[in-house]
C-alpha cells in the first residue's frame, strides 16, 4: 500500500478532527463549556477573595483578577473585570460557612463542563462515579486557587524584590523591561499546566504526556491568534452596543469565551485524531508482517 506523505497525513488528521467535532455536536458542547466557565468565574474569584482574606492577604484577589484577564483582549476583559472587582470589594467573611460550599460547587461546574467536552473529543465513555468526578472537580478548584494565589503573590512582591536588587546593584536597572516578560511568562505557564492537567486527568481513560502535547500546543497558538484577531475586530468593526445595548459588555465576553471553548475542544479532537490515525497507519503498515508471523 502506498504510504501517505506529510501533507496527506496532515490532511487526514485535520479532516478526522474537524469531522468528528462537527458530527458530535462540538459547537453545542462549546456553548455549554463557555457559559459554564463564565458562570464559574465569579464564584471562583469570590472564593479566592474569601480565602485570601482569611489568610490576611486582602489584595491578592484583585491582583489574581488582573493576572487572569492579562491574556484577554482589553475590550473583552474591561467590562467583566470591572464587574468582578466591584463584587470583590464587598466584605466577605463566609469562608467557613455554607457560602463556601455554594461557591465551590458552582466553580466546579466549569470543570465538569470541560470534562464533558474532553470526553466527547477523546471519544470515550466516562463510567467513573459521579462522586469521584465531582470531588476531582472541587479538588481542581482548590488546587487552582492555591496555585493562583502563589503566582499572584510572586507577581505582586516581585517588583519590590527587583527594586531592592536594583538598589544593591544599579547595573541591573537596564533589565527592568523584563518585568512584563516575567509576568506574561507566569500567566502562560499557568495556562500550560492547567491545559496539561485537564487533558491528562479530566476525561476518562489514560493518555501519555506526548499524546496530549500536540493538542495543547495547538490550543495555545490558536488562543493567541484568536485573541489578537478578536481584539482587532472589536476595535475596528464591531458595534455590539447597537445589537445588545447595555448587555454589550457581557455578550462580548460570552462570544469570546465561546471562541476559546471551541479551540479548547478542538485541541482534544486534534489529539484524538492523531492517536486514531497513528493506530490505523500502524495496523496498515504492520499488516503484512503480522500476517507473516501468523503463517509461521
Amino acid at each position: 500500500m502506498k504510504k501517505r506523505g506529510l501533507w496527506g497525513k496532515s490532511y487526514q488528521v485535520l479532516a478526522d478532527a474537524l469531522g468528528h467535532f462537527n458530527s458530535d455536536d462540538g459547537y453545542a458542547v462549546a456553548s455549554h463549556v463557555a457559559l459554564s466557565s463564565l458562570m464559574a468565574l465569579f464564584p471562583f474569584l469570590i472564593f479566592v477573595a474569601a480565602f485570601s482574606g482569611f489568610l490576611g492577604l486582602n489584595s491578592v484577589a484583585q491582583s489574581a483578577t488582573e493576572l487572569i484577564f492579562d491574556v484577554w483582549p482589553e475590550r473583552v476583559a474591561g467590562p467583566v473585570s470591572g464587574e468582578i472587582k466591584a463584587v470583590l470589594t464587598q466584605p466577605r467573611g463566609d469562608l467557613l460557612t455554607f457560602g463556601v460550599v455554594v461557591t465551590l460547587w458552582f466553580s466546579s461546574n466549569g470543570v465538569e463542563a470541560m470534562r464533558v467536552g474532553l470526553n466527547r473529543a477523546y471519544r470515550v465513555r466516562d463510567n467513573r462515579s459521579w462522586f469521584f468526578c465531582r470531588t476531582q472537580s472541587i479538588l481542581a478548584v482548590l488546587i487552582g486557587t492555591a496555585v493562583l494565589m502563589v503566582s499572584t503573590f510572586l507577581i505582586v512582591f516581585g517588583p519590590l524584590a527587583w527594586e531592592w536588587a536594583v538598589h544593591l546593584a544599579p547595573v541591573m536597572e537596564k533589565f527592568s523591561y523584563k518585568a512584563n516578560i516575567v509576568r506574561y511568562g507566569i500567566t502562560s505557564l499557568l495556562l500550560l499546566f492547567a491545559l496539561l492537567a485537564a487533558h491528562m486527568y479530566l476525561p476518562a481513560g489514560r493518555r501519555r504526556f506526548l499524546e496530549v502535547l500536540p493538542g495543547i500546543a495547538l490550543t495555545m497558538i490558536l488562543w493567541i491568534v484568536a485573541g489578537t484577531a478578536f481584539g482587532a475586530y472589536l476595535a475596528r468593526w464591531a458595534n455590539y452596543v447597537s445589537l445588545y445595548a447595555g448587555l454589550a459588555g457581557i455578550m462580548t465576553a460570552i462570544i469570546f469565551m465561546y471562541l476559546t471553548a471551541v479551540i479548547f475542544i478542538l485541541g482534544g479532537e486534534f489529539n484524538a485524531a492523531l492517536m486514531r490515525v497513528r493506530r490505523v497507519n500502524q495496523r496498515v503498515e504492520g499488516g503484512p508482517c503480522l500476517e507473516a508471523e501468523d503463517e509461521n
